[in-house]
């Protein structure tokens, strides 16, 4: 199947990754002093009271670009009973910048705010996706995938990655994760293909006690099996019931397995290699891997699995941090504040 055909406009725009223009802005495209209506999805919502005694509702606002506060001070404690957490509302109101940020006052009129049902909104809004070009890291991985020498592994690769649509639709969809790294669409497949890269340069120093075939193999195929652990819903990423009862390891080594045996003579030695790198790729019992890694495969895979896991999270917190601030906040999942540099030169 030619690849044009798999990434034809038509899926593209299926996965959301065609960009029709839209009539709602976004939290990003927002200026100071605009009247606007748009969409936003409620993440937080408190009833308060200012000095005076009068009511107000806070309200935290999201979209895929970023999050925006904003303030009722005319219908507070109607919009609080009729909206609820993770609903998806319609609104106007005017932009202005108060405490060195965005906030969004909303309309002093209650027919302008609604709480859309769902249908009624496009939920590509509300899940961020990958900055990079989709068609071009798919070129990419193939041709990487041609590069592999061994028939049997370049036969696995293509079964997996080229001919079964269904999967590579899943795949080119997915997240890396719900939160730590790469959480947006398109996040598994840059992921993946970052992985391979790393995978390349590690090869080229340490070509004397690496298998290369095996090393781009594994590093392919590690995470195949989030394609099936999360899923893209109107409330945005969220696992799917094979993804909590089985996990993207369990789910990984079951399709490796099942395209093997349509492979005829497939090694039995060089499919348990396959399933150990994707049984050992967390790298530390504490870390969910259910054995370490114990090949220079694995090992490689593990370090540089975690490596573009770790830049990912590094980069995000720098675009999250306001310019001019030398350090980001907290972070709960790296366990610390990291520096933060514009200019990386």
């Amino acid at each position: 199947m030619k690849m044009k055909n798999l990434l034809d406009e038509k899926t593209l725009k299926e996965l959301g990754y065609m960009d029709d223009s839209k009539p709602y802005k976004l939290i990003k495209d927002l200026v100071k002093d605009e009247e606007i209506e748009s969409i936003f999805k409620v993440t937080s919502k408190k009833l308060q009271e200012a000095k005076d005694g009068k009511k107000f509702l806070l309200l935290t606002f999201k979209d895929k670009t970023g999050i925006l506060r904003a303030i009722d001070w005319h219908n507070a404690e109607l919009n609080d009973g009729r909206i609820s957490l993770g609903d998806v509302v319609k609104v106007r109101g005017k932009v202005v910048y108060f405490e060195n940020r965005l906030q969004l006052n909303l309309s002093k009129n209650p027919s302008d705010v609604v709480v859309l049902k769902e249908g009624e909104y496009d939920p590509n809004r509300f899940v961020e996706t990958t900055k990079r070009s989709i068609k071009e890291m798919y070129e990419k991985l193939v041709n990487h995938i041609k590069s592999v020498k061994s028939d049997k592994l370049r036969r696995l690769l293509e079964q997996i990655f080229i001919e079964d649509r269904g999967f590579l639709r899943k795949f080119l969809d997915a997240p890396a994760g719900l939160s730590v790294h790469h959480a947006y669409r398109g996040g598994l497949l840059e992921h993946t293909l970052d992985v391979v890269e790393l995978a390349e340069h590690v090869v080229e120093k340490y070509g004397d006690i690496l298998n290369r075939d095996l090393l781009i193999a594994g590093a392919m195929l590690h995470d195949i099996g989030k394609a099936y652990e999360y899923e893209i819903t109107p409330s945005g990423l969220e696992m799917t019931d094979s993804g909590e009862l089985l996990g993207h390891i369990v789910i990984g080594v079951k399709m490796v397995e099942r395209v093997a045996k349509r492979i005829a003579n497939f090694p039995k030695n060089l499919l348990m290699e396959i399933e150990h790198m994707i049984i050992s790729h967390h790298g530390e019992f504490e870390w969910g891997s259910p054995t370490l890694p114990k090949t220079p495969e694995a090992l490689v895979l593990h370090m540089i699995d975690n490596l573009d896991a770790k830049l990912s999270q590094f980069l995000k917190l720098q675009e999250k941090t306001a310019e001019g601030n030398n350090w980001s906040e907290y972070d709960r999942k790296l366990g610390r504040r990291v520096m933060i540099r514009r200019d990386s030169r």
